[in-house]
């Protein structure tokens, strides 16, 4: 059964179109913006169906949130310009609104019936979406080389932000359940209360609320794979019918007596030491050991040196393109920060960091003021042989923007004393001295001083 996502804002137009699917026999999941369809992992659906004209919101967005889901764009006449440029950056079709059934089926059944891209890898052997070439995460790709064929429970263990859930989607596409559905679930992120009818559904009247039957979502995944993050906040009660999954193949809905029967390879994840919590009886050990067949541990990003800076330029890079941004650089002070951080959180913390460090820079340069990363959690500054060597032309890439640099000096240096102008270019005051004398930039008598 394939899984459509459809995002429309407007209440009416939604329904109709899941309900019109639903008669098809595909199983629809709908929301109202990007924000409720991103919370929804729209790169799990085989399709998202969705309005360029959402209030308040840019519907090419979702072509990136989505990736590498297929969308298909709606669109009414006022937006057939964006439509165009959705078709461009990659939608696989448009249709127009106020929609025609017929044509909504059709366009519809001709996209999910083109076959699934094959996984790539480069040539150095890294999954489609992981980054790195590090020793430690070498290793990762060759475990998961050897894993994703086996159909075997996999544990999959590192600090949060280390990228588990791409490890997750690199095993399930090297399966042979490639072309079966992967279901992603963070059970941190469900209610205690709502686990379990989340996982293996309920029957109509099962409980206060149960106003119809769900199917749950171990149900979804049969025939495909299960990805369950953070398994280690997963209640006691919860991890028993887990287990009975694993075991058996079994599962039974909420408020049913009937025994359904699953094929479902399960992907776990956590940050946890999920040994020591077996030992404390927060979880179980029988679970425990039926999970941990196969393990593949994620490095964090501080013991990857030899990858920070090549992450921080693809993801500098996905960011400038969301916001528009092109040709936005990090400063050397910024890549020095970079190299220097202890990043906690990971890459999705490094992430961050670009995004504000986009939205923040001015000019062409992103300077470590930009990125806001807090001092007092800095490592010792890493020796300049850590840093990737440029080339001779681009030591001091810096001085390349010469027009910015004139720019914000003029602009700036009445409010600012040198030292100031200097922390906010990213650059030494004897630096800034020196290109003042090259592009011959006065100071201004009345400059503010230190005093």
């Amino acid at each position: 059964m394939s899984r459509i996502l459809i995002v429309e804002n407007e209440d009416a137009p939604r329904q109709a179109l899941k309900d019109l699917l639903e008669r098809q026999a595909y199983s629809v999941a709908t929301a109202a913006s990007l924000d409720a369809a991103q919370a929804l992992a729209p790169q799990t659906f085989d399709l998202v169906v969705c309005d360029l004209r959402l209030v308040g919101e840019d519907g090419t967005q979702m072509l990136a949130l989505s990736a590498p889901t297929p969308v298909l764009v709606m669109t009414d006449h006022a937006s057939l310009r964006k439509a165009v440029v959705a078709l461009k950056e990659g939608a696989v079709d448009c249709i127009a609104k106020p929609v025609d059934d017929d044509n909504v089926l059709a366009t519809v059944s001709r996209v999910l019936s083109r076959p699934a891209p094959k996984e790539t890898a480069a040539p150095s052997g890294v999954p489609r979406g992981m980054i790195g070439e590090c020793v430690a995460m070498q290793r990762v790709y060759e475990r998961i080389r050897k894993t994703a064929p086996a159909d075997v429970t996999v544990l999959v263990q590192g600090e949060s932000g280390t990228g588990k859930e791409l490890v997750a989607r690199a095993l399930h596409r090297q399966s042979r359940r490639a072309k079966a559905p992967l279901i992603c679930v963070n059970c941190a992120a469900i209610p205690e209360t709502l686990i379990e009818s989340e996982l293996f559904g309920h029957e109509k009247g099962a409980f206060t609320g149960a106003n119809s039957a769900r199917t749950g979502l171990v149900e979804a995944a049969d025939g495909g794979t299960l990805f369950l993050d953070e398994i280690g906040e997963l209640p006691l009660d919860a991890q028993a019918r887990l287990l009975r999954v694993l075991q058996e193949g079994e599962i039974r809905r909420i408020g049913s007596v009937e025994t359904r029967y699953v094929d479902v390879r399960l992907i776990a994840a956590t940050h946890r030491d999920l040994h020591s919590l077996s030992r404390s009886g927060e979880f179980r050990l029988d679970l425990y050991y039926r999970l941990n067949v196969m393990q593949i541990e994620l490095p964090p990003l501080r013991e990857r040196d030899d990858d920070i800076l090549s992450i921080a330029q693809v993801l500098l890079e996905r960011a400038c393109t969301r916001h528009a941004r092109p040709g936005l650089r990090l400063s050397r002070a910024a890549r020095r920060d970079i190299l220097g951080y202890a990043w906690p959180g990971n890459v999705r913390e490094l992430e961050n960091a670009l995004e504000r460090g986009v939205i923040l820079a001015e000019g062409h340069l992103i300077h470590p003021d930009d990125l806001g990363l807090p001092l007092e959690r800095r490592q010792e500054p890493v020796s300049a042989s850590s840093e990737p060597s440029a080339a001779p032309e681009e030591e001091d890439d810096d001085l390349s923007l010469e027009d910015y640099f004139q720019h914000f000096v003029l602009e700036h240096q009445a409010q600012m004393s040198e030292t100031e102008l200097a922390q906010k270019l990213g650059i030494s005051r004897k630096c800034l001295w020196e290109r003042r004398q090259r592009l011959g930039i006065p100071r201004k008598k009345n400059a503010r001083r230190l005093a």
